[in-house]
């Protein structure tokens, strides 16, 4: 009975806040911050389905610092949850096709995010180069999953290259950025479909004592720890309720 009521909410609320976030983009195409105001807008979007979620910030993550911020990629409800840390001065890198999606695909296109065509290998390496002028012309920071595909309930998937490269050429420290697991969490007729805790952890430097696969290697361990940890801090807040 509530997903009666909760599916026409959800759609007339991303209605809305698609509408506001094309009139804030149209009036300043390509702003540094309106990822950040689009990742709280959408954000609002979660009350709809029952999620409560909650940031925990390392204090050394400081706003509009250059990072390259690395995030697991669930399903498509991250565009409501995950995205919610996305920081001042952040842009994502996303797939080319995204910009087809009416109303939506326009939007992320005039927040200034970056556009990967993954088809053409030498293309995708080119917009790497993009990321990199942007980090050190405007001091931006870009956010990548690096994955490379939604996971589905598998866990942490293993990482793909770009997000260390970009990092080692601009020589910019690599910010993790972790949900806890929302696999089949949403229930659309139940009222309170729990927490997602989001971590946002401290900044690493990429040394040279490392070689890229190898610091790859090493934060795909890291966001797997941090998966378990924060799954084990959801089971005990939904005991405790």
């Amino acid at each position: 009975m509530i997903a009666l009521f909760r599916v026409p909410a959800l759609f007339i609320a991303f209605l809305l806040i698609n509408i506001a976030l094309y009139v804030v983009c149209l009036l300043r195409p390509f702003h540094r911050d309106n990822v950040h105001i689009a990742g709280q807008m959408y954000s609002l979007m979660a009350k709809v389905v029952g999620l409560k979620i909650v940031i925990r910030k390392d204090p050394a993550v400081k706003d509009n610092e250059p990072y390259v911020f690395i995030a697991n990629h669930q399903n498509s409800f991250d565009v409501i949850t995950i995205c919610k840390a996305a920081l001042p001065g952040v842009v994502t890198i996303g797939k080319k096709s995204l910009i087809w999606i009416p109303i939506f695909g326009q939007i992320y296109w005039l927040s200034g995010n970056i556009l990967i065509d993954r088809k053409n290998s030498g293309k995708a390496r080119n917009t790497l180069d993009i990321a990199a002028n942007k980090i050190a012309k405007k001091k931006t920071s870009v956010w990548l999953f690096p994955e490379g595909t939604r996971s589905y309930g598998r866990g942490i998937l293993p990482f793909k290259q770009g997000a260390f490269r970009l990092a080692k050429t601009t020589n910019e420290p690599i910010v993790m950025v972790t949900a806890s697991n929302l696999h089949k969490k949403v229930k659309w007729n139940r009222w309170n479909n729990g927490t997602l805790l989001i971590d946002i952890s401290a900044p690493v430097p990429l040394n040279d004592g490392r070689d890229v696969k190898e610091w790859m290697a090493h934060f795909n361990e890291q966001m797997k720890q941090k998966f378990d940890e924060l799954n084990a801090q959801v089971d005990e807040l939904e005991k405790s309720r």
